[in-house]
């Protein structure tokens, strides 16, 4: 008689925590995995950017240029460019290796939540609470945006690029998709205030946060709505979500201190990782390995699976 075949191990969730980083920069408003997940960034609300190798738990440098807190900040495909957004209503650009700006670029009217590269980081991509997403070339002298997408009738609060969409999320309740390669615009109506969007690693559903205390996962073509997630509190605050590595389960911050995880499928609560006292304000999830940091007040903690050991038998 055959034995069953073992059962394929389940996705593990990252709930060991690994490190602590004290930021040292006052509260983190953000926290940021670089493309291949070795670096990342935080940005604090004293006015500097911070580079840093979060399993080490080294700080590898200190970018200082904003006139006010620091809300956003992506790295570029090749890990040579920072791009940074901020209270001061700046959208900065910045040499990584150097710690200098290379551009500041100016034309929002409000603060600025939400930036990001384009593929070729040609193009920085911010949004801001003046109700526009500008597109910014990094590599014209030109001091104003090459493309400005005024649609939301209220601030923006979440921009995503795929290779040829913008995924925007807007406090007017509505998500909105901009078909580059087609040239158009697809909105789905959600009706509360949009905190996060994000497209799945797949590319064909979209993960939307609200104020509602609600997560929901939209078909990113048809706008259907394949499940909802709730459990978590989220009615105040601009807080991030994202799906796992493997698209696995749903993850969201929460203002109770804790890290929301749901089977994506199922829409059952997978776990509710405790992390701190207070709102946790951002997180990160690594593109390909089960690997979480959070945010919560000035400090943020790296987790990862129970059954990981760190190089050189830290732990």
């Amino acid at each position: 008689m055959a034995f069953p075949e073992p059962k394929p191990r389940g996705p593990e969730l990252p709930q060991k925590r690994l490190k602590t980083l004290d930021c040292g920069q006052g509260a983190v408003r953000a926290v940021r995995f670089n493309v291949d997940g070795n670096y990342c960034l935080t940005c604090g609300s004293d006015k500097t950017l911070k580079l840093w190798n979060p399993l080490r738990g080294t700080l590898l440098r200190t970018y200082s240029g904003h006139g006010y807190e620091v809300l956003d900040a992506a790295g570029s495909f090749d890990n040579s460019n920072l791009c940074s957004g901020g209270g001061d209503k700046a959208v900065v650009l910045w040499d990584v290796a150097s710690g200098q700006v290379v551009r500041k670029f100016r034309g929002h009217a409000g603060k600025v939540n939400t930036v990001q590269f384009n593929e070729e980081a040609t193009i920085i991509l911010s949004g801001s609470i003046d109700s526009s997403i500008r597109c910014w070339d990094c590599r014209s002298r030109r001091p104003e945006p090459v493309q400005t997408l005024d649609e939301a009738r209220d601030g923006i609060s979440s921009v995503k690029v795929s290779d040829h969409e913008v995924l925007a999320g807007s406090v007017d309740g509505r998500v909105r998709r901009y078909d580059l390669r087609m040239g158009q615009l697809f909105s789905d109506y959600v009706g509360s205030p949009i905190t996060c969007t994000c497209f799945s690693r797949d590319g064909q559903c979209t993960l939307v946060s609200s104020l509602d205390s609600t997560l929901r996962l939209l078909d990113k073509d048809t706008g259907e709505l394949l499940g909802e997630y709730t459990g978590h509190k989220n009615q105040e605050y601009k807080l991030d979500c994202c799906l796992s590595e493997r698209d696995t389960h749903v993850v969201s911050c929460s203002e109770d201190g804790k890290v929301f995880f749901w089977d994506l499928v199922e829409g059952s609560l997978a776990l509710a990782l405790p992390v701190g006292r207070g709102v946790v304000q951002s997180l990160a999830y690594h593109p390909t390995e089960p690997c979480l940091l959070t945010a919560v007040g000035g400090s943020v903690h790296c987790w990862r699976e129970e059954a990981y050991e760190a190089e050189g038998g830290e732990g």
